[in-house]
């Protein structure tokens, strides 16, 4: 890997030249980025359109020059892969450079695209540097939760940023970026969610999408299920294969189901264990009770604590600020917890109703402004290329 702008570098645009760069690092921003470009393609089929992420991103029309998914680290697993992803940025460099894109737009997955961001100001490929690419972003670094002076380097190199929060718009106010708030993709009107609530369906074990967090966090979820005891099965979302060989290094037993994520229509659950992240959202807005739990290593957590700023963990507690989904972090993470939690999220019929009304009052809050979709904004970009 550490020789990858040598070995493999990127290859050309099938056709010649291209209109717009996506970089998805993640599989969550794979997903969200095959929306915009389908929405884009429907609007525009000639539009040229090329992509770092996944298979969403392939299937939703784009040229795929790498799949990035399989590479996502958190913390200091970053620390294991810095010669590839320093490979990687100036690869994505140099093929901007090459090739001219008249925008390239970044999706989450700050610590690398940040970077490339930065890179294409130094060469003055960018926008912003006098350079023909303008330089997007889309769903904003979490810079109200750590560290937030991001927000000023961000306005040197990009030209604009679609955020998915209500709030955000208002924390880039004190910089020249323009930002625009267009809904969270989880509540368009075409997303399917990938679960739904339903009280005679079996409970939800999800402990992420990174290896290295899985295999800290599946155990606990496993012995929590395992404690609680009750007849309904259980069901566990996987990403992809390898995160499915972190999940059988646990040993589920028979009446666990590991299933991958998107295989089938939305999967149904009364309850729900779940990794923060992009799954706990899906799950709040579903209106499944449950709680939100973590395990990083040790250091990382220990580092977290001091640059993170926040109340809540769980991006809907957050939100709500109130306690949608009771958290357990680290040492809080402990079977007897779990199971007291599902036997109650099961049972406890106002709990039930109060994680309904929460869920609608969220989709109210992320609710996509009328005329102000990411398709638009990204088609405005464009058109001012």
């Amino acid at each position: 890997m550490s020789n990858f702008a040598l070995q493999d570098g990127l290859p050309a645009p099938l056709h010649g030249s291209v209109d717009l760069l996506i970089v998805a690092a993640e599989h969550s921003g794979d997903e969200h980025a095959a929306r915009l470009v389908r929405g884009l393609l429907a609007k525009q089929p000639a539009l040229k359109v090329c992509a770092l992420g996944g298979k969403h991103l392939e299937a939703a029309g784009a040229q795929l020059l790498r799949d990035l998914t399989g590479q996502s680290a958190l913390g200091f697993a970053v620390i294991a892969k810095i010669s590839y992803y320093r490979a990687l940025i100036a690869a994505v460099v140099s093929w901007t450079g090459q090739h001219r894109p008249r925008a390239i737009c970044f999706v989450d997955s700050s610590g690398l695209n940040l970077r490339i961001a930065r890179g294409l100001f130094e060469r003055g490929y960018s926008r912003k540097a006098g350079g023909p690419t303008k330089a997007l972003y889309y769903i904003s670094p979490q810079i109200w939760a750590s560290r937030a002076g991001r927000r000023f380097a961000m306005a040197k190199h990009l030209d604009g940023l679609a955020a998915i929060f209500p709030f955000e718009p208002k924390v880039y106010a004190d910089t020249t970026l323009p930002v625009e708030f267009v809904g969270h993709p989880f509540v368009a009107p075409d997303y399917t969610a990938p679960v739904r609530y339903d009280p005679a369906g079996p409970i939800l074990l999800l402990p992420g999408s990174r290896r290295g967090a899985v295999a800290r966090i599946f155990p606990a979820l496993l012995a929590g299920y395992q404690t609680w005891g009750g007849e309904k099965e259980a069901v566990v979302l996987y990403p992809s294969d390898e995160i499915l060989a972190a999940l059988k290094a646990a040993q589920p037993p028979a009446r666990v189901r590991l299933q991958r994520t998107g295989e089938r229509s939305a999967v149904a659950a009364s309850a729900v264990l779940t990794s923060s992240g992009t799954m706990s959202m899906h799950c709040a807005l579903a209106g499944i009770p449950g709680v939100v739990t973590y395990r990083a290593d040790p250091l990382t957590y220990l580092i977290g604590r001091l640059l993170v700023k926040v109340e809540h963990l769980g991006i809907a507690n957050l939100l709500l600020n109130e306690p949608m989904y009771p958290e357990y972090i680290q040492g809080a993470a402990q079977a007897e917890v779990f199971a007291a939690e599902l036997k109650d999220c099961l049972e406890n019929p106002a709990r039930r109703e109060r994680t309904a009304a929460q869920a609608r009052k969220l989709r109210d809050l992320l609710s996509q402004p009328t005329d102000h979709s990411v398709v638009e904004w990204m088609q405005r970009h464009l058109a001012d290329v």
